[in-house]
């Protein structure tokens, strides 16, 4: 039976220690499994981090996965969720010469209907802020890159899940021990 490969968002909550992210990367990297994003930021509980990472991989791979991260001495706990599970985004930054602002009244257009925010504008450039999904994002950019990008930064996914999670319940009563 060959399982379908699926976009999954693993999330680990972990404690914050020195070397935690190397030996994440190391389960997958001896599995040979691409990460697509990592971000990791403080979770609803003080003290205790997540790290959220997408990964193109089965079913089967995740829960072996999951297990794995489990093992960790500093994993709290880890849960695997497909994109129908979950509310998810990235955000991203674009530098733009100033002029184009003024010149190129399409940029404008471009701007306003992407929801694309304004960061700051001075003399040289412009900095616009986007949130949303990775094709709008990537469609945003290819607009923008007929008229040239200085730099352009895009952020990890950041992922809720859509069902109760009592994780929050759960976190406070290991943190307690």
């Amino acid at each position: 039976m060959n399982e379908d490969i699926e976009t999954f968002t693993i999330s680990i909550y972990t404690e914050n220690n020195i070397g935690l992210l190397n030996r994440i990367s190391a389960i997958f990297q001896r599995r040979h499994i691409n990460i697509e994003s990592l971000t990791t930021s403080q979770s609803e509980i003080d003290g205790v981090n997540r790290f959220v990472i997408v990964v193109n991989i089965t079913e089967t791979q995740a829960k072996k996965i999951v297990g794995q991260f489990e093992k960790q001495v500093e994993v709290m706990k880890a849960y695997y969720h497909t994109d129908d599970q979950t509310i998810y985004t990235e955000s991203c930054m674009f530098k733009i010469k100033s002029n184009l602002l003024f010149d190129e009244p399409q940029i404008q257009n471009i701007i306003k209907e992407s929801n694309t925010r304004i960061v700051t504008v001075n003399k040289e450039f412009f900095v616009l802020e986007k949130s949303g999904r990775r094709h709008e994002i990537e469609a945003l950019r290819s607009e923008l890159n007929v008229y040239g990008i200085m730099q352009f930064v895009r952020s990890g996914r950041i992922a809720v899940t859509k069902d109760e999670m009592k994780v929050t319940e759960m976190l406070s009563a290991f943190n307690n021990q």
